[in-house]
């Protein structure tokens, strides 16, 4: 049985005229005629009775039509589905994303997403760097929020977010008083910060700005948390370095101060398998892409 004959069947049954029905479908009536010939004896029953004047539903044709269009309708949204799944427009997408990613850029990225993608499911993770990169290796995830430096040959990674590093202090420290101080400043302090262990190239990053101011940090307390080692700083525990959005929404009890050059920065990146390549995943890409804050 053919979906076209199915068409043909619905076009004369709801019209009830071969000539009208055979206008609708752009068909000559000998070959609509043929169709439901086809169809009739395939199914083993007469569907319509007609003469010269007259056609009409049998009562196997009025069981008939509810069934031919409910297999129609079936198979229009199987169509629209794949041809929506050729666009990356359904299916589920796991998304891991570290939280200092959590106040600027991820809850942008997923609104847009929602809103362009209404059927694919965001299933959305708070997620350590450590944590994605075995998640990654483990197939658990799709996209991750990560931020660099990162070196990894298996993943494909998209800058999004760039912003300079800031020194944090607690609000009563000394060197708060002033309007700008240098990294070198700090050879004496005691430092917080976010540890290697839980994303290696970040605190690397870190320990490599002070060693080429010069000294290298003495570091007395790690945490796996940005927002936690602000705490910390204000707290009294020590100084920190940090990418400036973690703590722009914490100023109480801390102090600010921009690093010399300006070429001190931190990154987060988009990250994809490299042996992964999908419509949907390319459709979350574009999305995010068009978010960049470069």
């Amino acid at each position: 049985m053919e979906l076209k004959h199915l068409k043909s069947f619905l076009a004369v049954a709801e019209r009830l005229s071969f000539i009208r029905a055979a206008e609708h479908l752009h068909l000559s009536q000998p070959a609509l005629s043929a169709q439901i010939q086809n169809l009739e004896e395939e199914l083993g029953v007469k569907l319509l009775y007609r003469t010269r004047r007259v056609v009409r539903l049998t009562p196997e044709g009025e069981i008939f039509i509810e069934e031919a269009r409910a297999t129609l309708a079936r198979a229009e949204r199987a169509i629209q589905r794949v041809q929506k799944a050729s666009r990356g427009e359904v299916g589920q997408l796991r998304i891991a994303f570290v939280s200092s990613a959590a106040l600027e850029i991820v809850p942008h990225i997923v609104t847009l997403a929602r809103r362009k993608l209404p059927e694919v499911s965001l299933d959305i993770r708070n997620m350590r760097t450590s944590l994605q990169l075995q998640s990654f290796r483990d197939n658990a995830i799709d996209v991750g929020f990560l931020r660099l430096p990162l070196q990894d040959d298996s993943l494909r990674l998209q800058v999004i977010h760039r912003e300079p590093f800031v020194i944090v202090l607690p609000a009563s420290h000394p060197l708060a008083r002033r309007d700008r101080i240098k990294l070198a400043d700090l050879r004496s302090e005691l430092f917080v910060a976010y540890g290697r262990h839980w994303a290696p190239g970040f605190f690397d990053a870190i320990i490599r700005l002070c060693t080429d101011a010069g000294f290298s940090p003495n570091i007395v307390q790690e945490t796996g948390e940005m927002y936690t080692a602000t705490a910390l700083v204000a707290a009294g525990v020590g100084v920190a370095i940090l990418p400036r959005s973690i703590v722009l929404s914490q100023r109480q009890d801390i102090a600010i101060k921009p690093i010399s050059p300006k070429l001190a920065v931190s990154e987060i990146a988009i990250a994809t398998r490299k042996d992964r390549d999908t419509p949907m995943l390319r459709a979350f890409l574009a999305i995010a892409t068009s978010c960049s804050r470069l």
